[in-house]
């Protein structure tokens, strides 16, 4: 299992590119057509890719590149637009990042895998966290989309463990591939049928699409799918917190949205929720417990050689007259 910085800090490319989606959705993008931004995210990336690394399933791996397609990609997407089309953006990213929790339980289900109280309290404080930085007062609630953010929630949670159990055969860009052609196969008839044809698109569009296909989704897939099968499942979804982060981050720098100080008191508690549950925090810390009651006990012990010996109390006592 490889837990290093290195590894930590490569995989939390993904929220970070994942965070910008938000901005650019909203700045870019034609407005009310999630489910085509979603299927040109997926398919055409997914495609390029395909032909570069030239090399399709075999065996059980055309099932399962379907079933991680379709939970990954087709699935997930539409749920998550849904959500974020029928909640404010608060109550969708504070029910998102209970993606860590959800993790946690399919891990412990699916892998065995024992997540460990640090990463518990890490995913509840990152949770809390998220709540404080982007949650206002006021927000309505939607049943269609409480139950499209738990959808999202559940079906991600799923499709990142199953990607850890099957362990698959091939790199991480060609596990990818499959899963965007997958996924984009799915949700191209869907938003034909919902949404119509196409949007015109500007050159604000296009460059948004791009950055969405190419950062957004296959550099972050890769450097996640490659975080999930060296990290437990649970430590790499603790990184995804960083995704609202971000969002906050970008939303007060491009758009003027407000920032104080309950947002700064989450955004501090995310980042030491996600630092919390690293096995790479948590063992450097330990060194450096183990260092400091190591010197704390050389001192003491030097101390007790050094010190003045009472000779009062060691001379015997007068007897008694």
């Amino acid at each position: 299992m490889d837990t290093s910085i290195r590894t930590v800090a490569l995989t939390a490319v993904a929220p970070l590119a994942w965070g910008t989606t938000y901005i650019v959705t909203e700045q870019l993008l034609p407005p009310d057509r999630p489910l085509f931004a979603a299927a040109v995210r997926a398919l055409p990336a997914g495609l390029v890719l395909l032909a570069v690394r030239r090399r399709l399933p075999q065996g059980s791996w055309w099932w399962r590149a379907a079933v991680l397609g379709v939970v990954n990609i087709g699935a997930f997407f539409p749920l998550l637009f849904l959500a974020a089309y029928h909640l404010p953006g608060g109550l969708a990213a504070t029910m998102q990042a209970g993606s860590p929790l959800v993790v946690i339980a399919f891990a412990l289900w699916l892998l065995h895998e024992r997540p460990g109280r640090s990463r518990v309290v890490g995913a509840v404080v990152g949770l809390l966290g998220v709540a404080l930085l982007v949650l206002r007062a006021g927000a309505a609630v939607d049943l269609v989309g409480v139950a499209a953010a738990a959808g999202s929630v559940a079906v991600s949670g799923l499709g990142f463990v199953l990607v850890k159990r099957w362990k698959p055969p091939v790199d991480m860009v060609t596990l990818v591939s499959w899963q965007l052609v997958a996924g984009g196969l799915v949700l191209v008839p869907v938003a034909a049928a919902v949404e119509g044809a196409p949007p015109a698109l500007d050159a604000g569009a296009v460059a948004g699409l791009l950055w969405l296909a190419v950062v957004g989704t296959v550099v972050a897939y890769v450097v996640w799918f490659r975080g999930l099968t060296r990290m437990p499942a649970g430590a790499t979804a603790l990184i995804g917190l960083l995704n609202p982060v971000v969002g906050t981050v970008l939303g007060v720098a491009v758009a003027g949205e407000a920032f104080g100080w309950s947002q700064a008191i989450g955004m501090a508690m995310v980042l030491g929720g996600v630092l919390a549950g690293q096995p790479a925090v948590a063992a450097w810390w330990r060194r450096r417990t183990t260092r400091r009651l190591a010197g704390d006990l050389r001192s003491d012990v030097s101390g007790a050689a050094h010190a003045p010996l009472d000779v009062a109390a060691d001379r015997d006592p007068e007897p008694v007259r």
